[in-house]
């Protein structure tokens, strides 16, 4: 009997060798995932990153806005050329991705996740909100609840992150755990009614550190859910402090009264 020979740098030639190694990430699956990723700005480059380089390779991103000066030091895909061209957002994310890897297939979509019409959402098996604002990240919600496609979704403010995985049916949803801020800004936005009436919300402080993180938590629970672990996945929402270097996990639960837990399917 022969026993086959492996030389020294075989393992190396394979670019996932090293993830493969965990026992029950599930490389081959996750290279079959669809993947929707609302939002490319500054949590949206550090998902859409890590999306890459851990295997996802089926990927549509959504975003309307273009790029500005002051995204630049949180962004790893902008340049100064895009801030002064005002460039689209989505589709530098989109084409830079695809640069990190092969047979890959990254598309953008210039516009709102509202304007992509009420059965977009279904077509794809995990969704990723890196979203800036209340009205946008609870349109994405309502939909992955009413299509049962999990949703991960990610924040920060200043120094400050959070995470929050919500798995349709099974768990508490991001409208299940809003308060009374969330719910004012939404009346406020609902308020503002005419073409020439818009609501003005100021800008929060953000930095490039706590934006790497949240990303990073994001994807890494995309990876299990990817694998088919998702009982290794968040359960309720975890915050993140970079002033107290601390991960805090706030239990929700499911509200009665929420409407993402009255569909029926």
């Amino acid at each position: 009997m022969v026993e086959e020979c492996i030389a020294p740098g075989d393992v190396d030639e394979d670019k996932f060798d090293r993830a493969r190694r965990i026992d029950w990430l599930d490389i081959d699956a996750i290279a079959r995932v669809r993947v929707l990723m609302v939002g490319a700005g500054a949590i949206g480059n550090e998902v859409g990153k890590n999306l890459i380089l851990s295997g996802f390779k089926d990927m549509t991103v959504v975003d309307m806005d273009r790029v500005v000066h002051s995204n630049l030091a949180r962004c790893l895909f902008f340049s100064d050329a895009d801030a002064v061209d005002r460039r689209f957002k989505a589709k530098i994310v989109a084409d830079s991705m695809s640069a990190l890897g092969t047979d890959l297939k990254v598309k953008p979509i210039i516009g709102t996740i509202q304007e992509q019409g009420e059965k977009f959402i279904k077509k794809f098996d995990i969704v990723f909100g890196c979203l800036d604002n209340v009205l946008a990240r609870l349109h994405v919600n309502s939909q992955c609840c009413f299509h049962g496609v999990p949703y991960i979704d990610g924040a920060m403010d200043g120094f400050n992150g959070k995470v929050q995985v919500i798995l349709p049916i099974q768990g508490p949803c991001l409208e299940c755990g809003m308060n009374d801020s969330h719910a004012k800004i939404v009346e406020q936005r609902f308020s503002c009614t005419g073409n020439d009436i818009s609501l003005f919300l100021p800008k929060i402080g953000a930095e490039i550190t706590t934006t790497s993180i949240v990303g990073a938590m994001m994807v890494r629970e995309a990876l299990k859910l990817a694998s088919g672990k998702s009982e290794f996945c968040i359960n309720n929402v975890i915050y993140y402090s970079g002033q107290r270097n601390s991960l805090d996990e706030l239990d929700i639960s499911i509200q009665k009264d929420c409407p993402n837990h009255k569909f029926e399917r």
